[in-house]
């Protein structure tokens, strides 16, 4: 499955009006982004919505970020994957993941061993799907180790160059590494900043993000104090102008990234087709 160098992330495709998310997507595919991504969090019905992005598009893949494996059935996940993939041919691509325990709750135990067992039922599902059909959202060496061993690779979410360079560093060569970035399109510092900690703020909560961003770029406690520090706002979110978050992309792709997935940061249902429009000429093929 060819995704590209450069794809769109968009909760929009998930929560947005399902039509206008058909014309989004659509549009997405003509301006040259080599892959959709949309989220699936708490919810059910996530291959439903790619099923959706699918048949409005020709070519370009979909692919899940992610589905939650405390709340989908794995068999069920896996029929419906292989259905996807026998109608649209090589442009499905199952992303999984083990989400966060402040939002799962008291069943959030044991992630790795719950990984495990998820792929286990997939591959004994009665339509299981080729390792390579399925990526893992993996950040910390354990889960990446598991993503390279049982998967294509990794799909990592709000994620510095230098966590692409963890990442890339424990999969090792010849395994996808999509990542997800961020963006804030807006050149005024002290505004971009202050989009960026707002699109931050649910996320500072979540341990096995600020503990990716510790790892990588050696933040302690105080970065995430008082709404984050300037430093990790810089190194979770891309701001600027069309060239600045180029450079962004380009930093991902140097230090090991196969593919990088651009986030226009905004409420939910939004779309942000104009940003994305924009930053297509900038990007595609950066």
């Amino acid at each position: 499955m060819d995704l590209g160098r450069l794809g769109v992330w968009s909760a929009g495709l998930r929560f947005g009006d399902p039509g206008e998310a058909r014309e989004a997507a659509a549009e997405f595919e003509v301006l040259g982004y080599g892959a959709l991504w949309f989220p699936g969090y708490a919810h059910t019905g996530t291959l439903d919505v790619a099923a959706n992005l699918l048949r409005a598009t020709t070519n370009v893949p979909v692919a899940t970020g992610i589905v939650n494996i405390w709340v989908e059935d794995a068999a069920t996940i896996a029929g419906q994957a292989a259905a996807l993939r026998a109608r649209h041919p090589g442009r499905f691509l199952l992303g999984i993941g083990v989400s966060h325990g402040p939002l799962i709750g008291e069943k959030y135990m044991h992630p790795l061993r719950a990984m495990n067992q998820y792929l286990d039922d997939l591959d004994e599902a009665d339509s299981p799907g080729a390792i390579q059909d399925r990526v893992i959202a993996a950040l910390g060496p354990r889960m990446l180790d598991l993503a390279r061993r049982r998967s294509a690779g990794s799909h990592t979410y709000l994620s510095s160059p230098e966590c692409t360079r963890l990442a890339r560093d424990k999969l090792g060569p010849g395994k996808l590494l999509a990542v997800e970035q961020t963006v804030v399109l807006e050149a005024d510092p002290s505004r971009a900043r202050e989009a960026a900690r707002e699109f931050l703020a649910p996320y500072l909560s979540l341990p096995n993000y600020t503990g990716n961003l510790k790892r990588a770029n050696g933040f302690d406690d105080a970065d995430f104090a008082g709404g984050a520090s300037d430093r990790l706002v810089d190194a979770a979110i891309a701001w600027g102008d069309e060239d600045a978050i180029r450079r962004r992309v380009k930093a991902h792709h140097d230090a090991g990234a196969d593919h990088v997935c651009v986030y226009v940061a905004s409420a939910p249902e939004e779309l942000s087709r104009e940003s994305l429009r924009r930053l297509a000429p900038a990007l595609i093929d950066a």
